[in-house]
């Protein structure tokens, strides 16, 4: 851990425009991506991390980079020809369906971002498209392995089945990260896309044998339920109006992280189940899920302010 009181954060991974088609006909462009928008959570509260990420200096790319800037985001951006794309298709419940145009490669800077970015990192959060996308999914396990002992690691899968052409190769990635990481934050969907046929819970309860301290699994409607070595707590999905649900369970990760590092320093959770009480696990969901429900009331990948969550979770 650093000796800054604060905690420094890492987010690695994607950051892209979602072109979003709504039910009733509108098409809207906004900044988005799996990590970047766990970034934005993060800057939202006050954590200013840094989101180590791959964009073009163009004006979709200086879009994004604004978006990330203006709350409280540090963007550490490898060059690319253009800036990536996910295109969403809206339900009637607000459920986004997404085909990409992306592509993903930290390249020759790998070395640069270990040795600048890494090595002073608290804690490195990484997942969805760039933890199984090559080749830059092979540069973000280098990095987290380089980091693995010296900052606690948190890791959302957060498949995106259209962009997987061998299931068994991203299968096998998850499971290394998952050996790596912390925490690890899933949707039910994730894990049962992970092993066909099982039960997301069963599978979450696995996880713990040689790998994280701490699992929660995100279940939509159906709340969230956290587990650990020493026993596992569910909470209710917060109730309220859903707009669109883009950026929910981003939301809830960054919220979560947000959670952990107010604890003590070095969050203790190597320690028997996490080292964090049921009561205490089960305030910190709740708040993630307060997260979450507020990004869902409106459009996009929207995250609350620290003032909106606190009035929210008072």
């Amino acid at each position: 851990m650093s000796t800054d009181a604060a905690p420094r954060v890492v987010v690695i991974g994607e950051s892209l425009v979602d072109i979003v088609h709504r039910t009733a006909g509108g098409v809207d462009e906004a900044p988005g991506g799996s990590p970047a928008n766990v970034a934005l959570t993060l800057g939202r509260i006050g954590r200013a991390p840094t989101l180590v990420t791959r964009l073009a200096d163009d004006d979709r790319g200086r879009r994004v980079r604004g978006w990330l800037e203006q709350s409280g985001v540090t963007v550490d951006a490898v060059a690319a020809p253009r800036t990536s794309t996910a295109t969403a298709l809206l339900d009637a419940g607000g459920a986004a369906t997404y085909t990409f145009d992306l592509e993903w490669d930290l390249g020759g800077d790998v070395a640069r971002l270990t040795e600048e970015v890494l090595t002073s990192a608290d804690l490195i959060h990484v997942g969805s498209v760039g933890a199984f996308l090559e080749p830059g999914a092979g540069h973000v396990a280098a990095l987290v392995r380089a980091a693995h002992g010296r900052a606690i690691v948190t890791y959302d899968p957060n498949i995106r089945p259209s962009l997987v052409r061998d299931p068994q190769a991203v299968r096998a990635r998850v499971a290394e990260l998952l050996g790596i990481a912390d925490v690890v934050k899933a949707s039910d969907e994730d894990l049962r896309w992970l092993h066909p046929g099982r039960d997301a819970i069963e599978v979450a309860r696995e996880c713990l044998i040689g790998g994280p301290a701490l699992v929660v699994v995100t279940c939509g409607a159906d709340g969230a339920i956290a587990v650990t070595a020493n026993g596992e707590v569910v909470v209710p999905a917060v109730t309220t109006e859903v707009v669109d649900t883009v950026g929910a369970g981003d939301t809830f990760m960054g919220a979560l992280i947000d959670g952990l590092l107010a604890r003590e320093p070095g969050l203790g959770l190597r320690a028997s189940g996490g080292g964090i009480r049921p009561g205490e696990l089960d305030a910190l969901l709740r708040r993630s899920a307060a997260a979450a429900a507020i990004t869902v009331s409106r459009p996009g990948a929207d995250p609350p302010r620290r003032e909106e969550l606190l009035a929210r979770t008072a």
